[in-house]
């Protein structure tokens, strides 16, 4: 079905847009929530609470690109559904792996109750990654956005794992670089 025909699903509040839904996008939010909390159960429940934010969000929001919205759903269920339990450990995975190649980049200063710093650095990031080359862009998103681990994406991309950690590594410098410019580190 149609993304645009889905999204009507929800606007007229049937049902089977949950369904349709479930159908085109389960295994990419599956595979997304399952990359973040490495659980079964736990990726399965947060596909589900994806389903259900989907239906909230909808009506009023009327998402233009349904997989984009859907997976940014899926990507905040779980992390939120990660950082919970884990708040008082620091675990194992991709996720703990994934944010502390990042802390070196992103201030630690930004607060998450910081709406507006929290939305200019949103802007920073997409203005920097939309200016990667596409290669690298894709790779930077499938470690840092998907949270796929490094075999992973040397896997999908035919590369050898220390070609990934240099690439990830040369692009986090540049991130640095261009935070610093931008002033937001």
């Amino acid at each position: 079905m149609e993304d645009n025909r889905i999204v009507d699903l929800y606007w007229a509040r049937n049902e089977s847009a949950i369904t349709e839904t479930a159908l085109k996008y389960g295994k990419y939010c599956y595979a997304i929530a399952d990359n973040i909390l490495c659980d079964q159960e736990d990726a399965d429940e947060s596909v589900n609470d994806t389903y259900l934010g989907a239906w909230n969000a909808m009506p009023p929001h009327r998402p233009s690109i349904l997989r984009s919205f859907l997976g940014k759903i899926t990507r905040r269920v779980s992390l939120k559904k990660w950082r919970d339990s884990h708040r008082d450990k620091r675990g194992g995975g991709e996720v703990s792996l994934a944010l502390d190649e990042l802390s070196e980049c992103v201030p630690s200063n930004v607060m998450v109750e910081d709406e507006i710093m929290a939305a200019e650095l949103s802007k920073t990031l997409n203005r920097f990654i939309a200016n990667l080359p596409v290669t690298e862009r894709q790779v930077f998103l499938c470690r840092y956005w998907y949270l796929d681990s490094i075999e992973q994406v040397s896997t999908d991309f035919g590369f050898s794992t220390s070609k990934v950690k240099s690439m990830l590594h040369r692009t986090r410098a540049k991130l640095l670089s261009y935070l610093k410019k931008e002033g937001v580190a």
